[in-house]
């Protein structure tokens, strides 16, 4: 802990007034697992049952950071491109934050696990701890497939919106740290199709290869699209939106009253089925493209 706050950032006085606790606390939660591998898998290959045991699990946080997201604004100070901060950088607190809390990551080796894809890897800082023997089962052009910048752009443009209530408050610091957890969730399982794609490919190569020598997205596509897999997904994260989200109230005579949500579950169910999986597939698609390379 003193580490983190050794390493937290100075803000200026119009900053300061944005902050809560929640970010030193975020921090601190967060800091112990990066220095171990969260790779699941057992060998050296991803399969399919261990990739889909993976993806069931990050539902489950993006659900739950999404959830913790809507109980905040959307017209929010965090969100003001006009703060100037003590190192003369400009913009919102939310990318301020983001990028502080990416170079603390990247300097305990976060970013060396296959499973994390930075913000900004424009701006990658060399770990300062010793390095972190992360498991290898990617093809090395994984290294070059980042979508977070679409990514970041549509969660901004499109989830917020949606997701938040339409007011301004001074909870600016809560709602950039939210907004990390939701962005970093939403990116790990999307760019996790690396994982998905390199399963499928091991399970069938010779079905592949020749789209990939082709250069065929189309036929990628439908070969990496399983329509039964993704109608599952999508009842799936819709009961879960349910279950995680539901508002309960109970009165005197402990009745429970038509259940309210505090996201829509059908929400949540076409957000995966229509940006989540197909971002996945997306990287799939230009993984598959590159392996054999």
């Amino acid at each position: 802990m003193e580490a983190i706050l050794q390493l937290q950032p100075l803000l200026n006085i119009k900053s300061i007034c944005y902050l809560s606790p929640k970010p030193i606390i975020f921090l601190h939660q967060n800091f112990r697992p990066l220095t171990r591998s969260r790779v699941t898998f057992c060998s050296s290959s991803p399969t399919p049952f261990s990739t889909g045991n993976s993806l069931i699990q990050q539902e489950d946080t993006i659900i739950f950071s999404l959830l913790e997201r809507s109980q905040y604004s959307h017209d929010s100070v965090a969100y003001d491109k006009d703060v100037i901060f003590l190192d003369d950088s400009k913009g919102s607190l939310v990318d301020y934050m983001l990028f502080q809390h990416e170079k603390l990551h990247a300097q305990v080796g976060r970013y060396k696990s296959e499973e994390e894809n930075t913000f900004f890897p424009q701006f990658f800082p060399n770990p300062r701890l010793p390095h972190v023997q992360y498991p290898q089962v990617l093809h090395h052009c994984a290294d070059s497939i980042n979508i977070n910048h679409k990514i970041r752009s549509d969660y901004f443009e499109k989830i917020v919106p949606e997701i938040a209530k339409a007011k301004n408050n001074d909870e600016g610091g809560s709602i950039a740290v939210c907004d990390i957890l939701c962005l970093q969730a939403l990116s790990k399982r999307i760019h996790y199709g690396k994982f998905v794609a390199e399963a499928k490919f091991q399970e069938a190569r010779s079905k592949y290869e020749a789209a990939i020598k082709a250069k065929d997205r189309k036929l990628l596509l439908e070969l990496l699209t399983d329509k039964t897999v993704e109608a599952i997904v999508k009842k799936r994260v819709e009961l879960k939106a349910k279950a995680f989200g539901q508002v309960v109230q109970i009165d005197e005579a402990y009745n429970v009253a038509n259940p309210t949500y505090k996201i829509n579950p059908s929400f949540i169910a076409n957000l995966f089925e229509e940006w989540v999986m197909p971002l996945t597939k997306e990287v799939q698609v230009e993984y598959l493209l590159r392996i054999l390379d």
